[in-house]
């Protein structure tokens, strides 16, 4: 998908670039394949610098509820330092390494409701705006792969995912913002906790995967949320029992012996505790878990739309206000 816009700064006559994205989707931590389009508009202009901004639409909690806003989270100069003539076109091909912690946005070519973009920035003498934005597609790496498959093989069901403002306490989380991924408990879990969270943080060596359980209160005690931290590979997916490891994982969780948050575990800027957070319908509601693992799918063409409207208010009125980083 292909974005143009005309450089308002500049007014009528500026240059255009158009960014298109080549090859794959991208996974953590890989490479993202693209070439620039410019074209020349009524006049010469000295293109001081071309910036390529990974942003994410990305959920703030705060005292009066929550809110939406756009945090940029990776940029990187691609290009610059020279004139281009009147109605010249020239291309610029680019290589960009995408940070290890990146949202995953699609499992087995099926969305996730998460929402990034690759926007294009350029600056000429006089002026800068911000022009070309594309959505960008992420595919899970081999692990993470393996984990939510895991847990779809146990009975676990996707619920949602989204991204949040803030820092998980005790892990090595880079970005500003970490993904979870909400799954409803398997029958032989359902007495012991509402739904189970699942955060990846990636890198180089490996990964980190912080699950959360939403825990049920007693009658005479409120619910709490257990949290507890494993750390996996990248090495010999293929060859490990990924179904035990995860119910392993989850018995921990089902038997106490995770922190409680957010005494124990905190969350930095986002916190858990009885008011804990739970999507309502929006962009990640519309997936629900397949029968035989999280292979996923659209529930409903009216809620399929929902998130079409959703992608586009996002690239369409990209909301500068709501900007981090």
């Amino acid at each position: 998908m292909v974005f143009k816009k005309l450089l308002g700064s500049l007014g009528v006559g500026g240059p255009t670039v158009d960014t298109v994205l080549e090859g794959d989707p991208v996974q953590p931590g890989g490479t993202l394949h693209g070439r620039l389009h410019l074209v020349g508009g009524k006049a010469d202009f000295d293109i001081e610098q071309i910036t390529l901004e990974l942003v994410a639409r990305v959920e703030v909690e705060h005292d009066d509820g929550e809110a939406e806003g756009t945090v940029t989270f990776e940029r990187i100069t691609v290009g610059g330092g020279f004139r281009l003539a009147e109605d010249e076109r020239r291309t610029i091909p680019f290589a960009v390494t995408v940070p290890w912690e990146t949202p995953v946005t699609e499992l087995h070519g099926q969305s996730l409701g998460v929402v990034l973009g690759l926007r294009t920035e350029l600056a000429v003498a006089g002026g800068k705006d911000k022009g070309d934005l594309d959505q960008l597609t992420v595919r899970p790496l081999p692990a993470q792969e393996a984990v939510l498959e895991a847990f779809g093989q146990l009975g676990f069901g996707f619920k949602s995912a989204d991204l949040e403002y803030g820092h998980i306490g005790g892990t090595g989380q880079q970005l500003p913002f970490y993904q979870e991924v909400e799954l409803t408990p398997a029958p032989q879990y359902a007495h012991v906790m509402r739904e189970i969270e699942v955060t990846f943080l990636a890198n180089p060596g490996g990964m980190e995967v912080v699950l959360e359980a939403d825990k049920p209160g007693g009658l005479f005690a409120s619910g709490h949320d257990a949290v507890n931290r494993f750390t996996v590979s990248h090495q010999s997916v293929e060859q490990h029992d990924w179904n035990a490891e995860v119910d392993g994982w989850v018995r921990q969780l089902a038997a106490g012996h995770g922190a409680h948050a957010p005494h124990d575990y905190g969350h930095g800027e986002h916190h858990h505790g009885d008011s804990h957070h739970r999507s309502g319908p929006g962009m990640g509601t519309v997936i629900a878990a397949g029968a035989a693992g999280l292979a996923v799918g659209v529930v409903g063409g009216m809620v399929a739309a929902e998130v079409v409207d959703e992608v586009g208010d996002f690239f369409e009125g990209d909301d500068e206000e709501g900007e981090e980083g």
